[in-house]
């Protein structure tokens, strides 16, 4: 019988990887947490009808990626691809927005049906901000000075650099899309074969294309900074002071313009040249008429999506990822002979008790003085604790490091968790 294994572009992380998933994971949380922001969790299925409105039915995403199903009742429901949408239903929904500012934060898994590569997959992970009820440009602000002290606390500062620009208002941008539209018209023939699909349904993307010809082409087409509404220029410009004041360093692209059709005003980007084509880590920008779209009250918003995959990737690769991330222990007690082993499981757990921060790994199934040591420094614990029948008798252990060249100890077992505490603590 054939072995079932996983679907194309939705991996397993495995115990070895998830280690470096928590560190990101946990940095992130406390960063977020640092600022305010409260977690939200919502249902990986959503109505189709969803994004459908809020992402928009001519995208890439509603196109072609989406994993959409019938279910029993005949509804049409699909895997969540993004989650700002998601967040807003929810936040909507229960009352979260009226007359209220709000800073949010989840994570979790997306779905697109798209061609798996490297830091890109079918399920893949993300982490997303949103905020709710403030106009200015200070929380956008905000969220450029929150992710610059996230690269700062991951070691990426100096691997990213930060990408912004303005897309207006949807009557600018509606204004600008004809000019767009006129110009590229000419030179149809010589577009890419998605630049000429957009050029009906969806041209500013046309402005995000790596084709070599299309960007030729580009060179000299109408700019959208020259459409701008008087509102989003001024707006910008206050972004580019604030970020200017808080030392955080930006430059504009006027190609920036994101997938989806729910922005307006800022756009940002955060890029990395660490990792060939696949350089974005973490975009957003605002989206103050989705919450409308949607069926609230028109609602200021703007907010920002990373991916987990990516991040770890860049990580991995710059070789950033802390050695103490990849340790899954810090203490190994050992139990040699019959008569030890409930003494090192009584042990253990006070030593757990006793050091609430550590990992404190049992043996556990038997076996020789050597497998046992083995298994301890194969779980990359500090110390062994080695506990036999004589230790018993004696109510000693004996305490042997495995990361330092420095002789075996006998230790009171009295003494052993303040023993402990001092020595993890160097």
């Amino acid at each position: 019988m054939a072995k079932i294994q996983a679907i194309r572009g939705m991996n397993d992380i495995l115990p070895e990887q998830t280690p470096v998933w928590q560190f990101v994971e946990s940095t992130v949380r406390r960063v977020l947490a640092q600022y305010g922001y409260q977690e939200i969790r919502m249902p990986i299925v959503e109505q189709t009808d969803l994004f459908k409105r809020s992402i928009g039915e001519v995208t890439d995403i509603v196109e072609k990626e989406m994993y959409t199903f019938e279910d029993r009742n005949g509804d049409s429901l699909t895997l969540r691809p993004e989650g700002t949408a998601g967040c807003v239903r929810a936040a909507e929904e229960h009352g979260l927005l009226f007359n209220q500012t709000r800073r949010l934060w989840y994570t979790g898994p997306m779905f697109r049906h798209e061609r798996p590569q490297k830091g890109r997959y079918r399920q893949f992970h993300q982490i997303g901000v949103e905020c709710f009820g403030m106009n200015g440009p200070d929380i956008d602000a905000e969220l450029l000075i929150l992710t610059a002290r996230l690269w700062k606390e991951l070691g990426l500062a100096e691997h990213t650099r930060l990408e912004i620009n303005s897309i207006g208002t949807l009557e600018s941008r509606r204004v600008y899309r004809s000019a767009l539209v006129d110009y590229l018209g000419q030179f149809k023939a010589d577009l890419d074969a998605d630049s000429r699909r957009r050029l009906e349904s969806n041209p500013l993307r046309i402005l995000d294309s790596k084709d070599p010809s299309t960007r030729k082409i580009l060179e000299n087409a109408p700019s959208l900074d020259d459409y701008l509404d008087e509102e989003s220029r001024e707006h910008f410009e206050r972004l580019k002071a604030l970020l200017e004041a808080a030392g955080v360093n930006y430059s504009v692209n006027p190609a920036l313009v994101r997938g989806l059709d729910y922005y307006g005003k800022t756009v940002f980007e955060w890029i990395t040249d660490s990792l060939g084509a696949q350089g974005t880590v973490c975009a957003g920008g605002r989206y103050d008429g989705l919450v409308e779209q949607l069926g609230g009250k028109p609602t200021f918003a703007v907010g920002f999506a990373m991916g987990l995959e990516r991040l770890i990737l860049l990580l991995e690769t710059l070789e950033l990822v802390p050695e103490h991330v990849n340790s899954n222990a810090d203490v190994y007690v050992t139990a040699m002979g019959e008569g030890a082993l409930a003494p090192a499981l009584v042990l253990a757990e006070k030593l757990r008790a006793a050091l609430p921060e550590r990992v404190i790994i049992s043996h556990c199934g038997g076996g020789s003085f050597k497998s046992q040591m083995k298994k301890a420094d194969r779980s990359g614990a500090r110390y062994a604790v080695i506990l036999g029948e004589n230790e018993v008798a004696n109510g000693t252990v004996g305490l042997k490091p495995l990361r330092a060249d420095e002789p075996q100890a006998e230790i009171a077992q009295d003494k052993l968790a303040d023993t402990l505490a001092a020595a993890l603590a160097g």
